[in-house]
């Protein structure tokens, strides 16, 4: 069993940068493919970005490509995101999500993940 818990959201204007950061318990991250997804209200949760087990070559969706960067550390347990050139359209309640399972075909899916954290929220202001 994988507990996540995200940290790291707040309230910034349009251009600013946060890191939001998710960390495991119960369990090493180190053989598990992590992702961030988010969800804005009165929508579906999208993938925003995933890091395999290598850590090499994360995965973005193209609306945070070049802006956001995904990253772990194995020995803390820890992934982060970290969020440049934020814009109003950023603003949903962000969620970490953790699977061994997830290859390349299926890391977009929020449905293919089993651990989930409780989200945390950023609002980007115009």
């Amino acid at each position: 069993q994988v507990h996540l818990e995200e940290s790291g959201g707040g309230l910034v204007q349009a251009g600013d940068s946060l890191r939001l950061s998710c960390t495991a318990a119960g369990s090493t991250i180190s053989r598990t493919t992590m992702a961030w997804f988010r969800q804005a209200p009165g929508k579906e949760r999208d993938f925003v970005a995933a890091i395999f087990r290598t850590g090499y070559n994360p995965y973005y969706a193209n609306s945070v490509k070049g802006r956001f960067t995904m990253s772990r550390d194995n020995a803390k347990n820890t992934v982060y995101l970290q969020m440049d050139s934020l814009k109003p359209e950023d603003t949903a309640v962000y969620y970490c999500a953790a699977d061994s399972r997830i290859i390349l075909s299926s890391v977009r899916g929020a449905e293919n993940y089993d651990y989930w954290g409780q989200g945390t929220q950023v609002t980007v202001s115009s």
